[in-house]
């Protein structure tokens, strides 16, 4: 299985496996296809997505759940590891860089 490999100046190398970097990529409105960068002026607005989306998946997952509750159904299984989960490495990685002004890129 393909990796997506986050680099910055500022932090460890951060690895995840690519439908998990394809979508937080997704979610910032980056092209998982190629390489990329985020820049410092951008980080605030890149947490703040992450965690927006984190909170609708979330909503949604619980509206799936009372939906099937109400008609009598077995509620939906969703994947163990949340986006909420699986984004906290990242926001991490995002702030320290934001502070240090450094980016953070991927695939080259």
């Amino acid at each position: 299985m393909s990796l997506y490999r986050f680099k910055s100046r500022e932090t460890s190398d951060l690895v995840m496996l690519k439908p998990h970097g394809q979508r937080i990529l997704e979610v910032l409105g980056k092209d998982p296809e190629g390489p990329g960068i985020i820049q410092p002026a951008d980080m605030a607005n890149a947490v703040q997505a992450l965690r927006a989306a984190a909170d609708a998946e979330e909503a949604e997952q619980q509206r799936l759940k009372e939906e099937a509750q109400a008609r009598g159904e077995v509620p939906p299984e969703f994947d163990q590891v949340s986006l909420r989960l699986r984004s906290v490495p990242f926001i991490e990685m995002l702030q320290r860089c934001e502070k240090a002004r450094v980016d953070v890129v991927w695939g080259v």
